[in-house]
């Protein structure tokens, strides 16, 4: 059995003002930081001798490596993405940034905002314009239906709100 997996695709690069602060600020802080304290308890750690039995030592070598790849990472993300700030003139209509109110066929209200995919929350109800149900949802208008295909199976959802308010301002 081979090892070699396709590609995936590649993620959409756009994002909220919030988030691109959100992002900048954590690059920010890992590297003026959050680096500076872990390379000198390693240098200390370090310093103690024997390194082959010295746990402080290995733990900071990996939190270093998983600073510097997340470093590596926004490093290389930040400037491809493009920052969304205005709603779309269509407000009538699902797109990137919209709080979508959806009834799905039990009747049951739930309520999603469709972000970028570096700003995915799910305890904000959060989705990913990449996800399935985004995607069913996109172009989607007050009453109109979309099916989307979940991890759980095909769902069929009603749209039943759009607003590009913050969430406090469109109950």
């Amino acid at each position: 059995m081979s090892r070699w997996r396709p590609p995936q695709p590649g993620s959409t690069a756009v994002i909220t003002r919030a988030g691109f602060e959100s992002l900048r600020a954590e690059l920010d802080d890992l590297w003026h930081q959050r680096r500076p304290e872990v390379v000198r308890a390693l240098a200390a750690a370090a310093a103690e001798g024997d390194r082959s039995e010295n746990a402080e030592y290995t733990y900071r070598k990996k939190q270093l490596g998983e600073i510097d790849r997340r470093v590596r990472y926004l490093s290389k993300r930040l400037p491809v993405l493009r920052v969304i700030e205005q709603p779309p003139t269509r407000t009538d209509t699902v797109y990137f940034g919209a709080w979508v109110r959806l009834e799905d066929e039990e009747g049951a209200r739930h309520d999603y905002r469709i972000v970028g995919p570096d700003e995915i929350d799910p305890a904000r109800c959060w989705i990913s314009i990449d996800s399935p149900l985004a995607r069913a949802l996109l172009g989607k208008r007050v009453d109109d239906s979309a099916e989307a295909i979940l991890p759980s199976g095909a769902r069929r959802f009603a749209v039943r709100m759009i607003s590009y308010a913050p969430k406090s301002e469109s109950a």
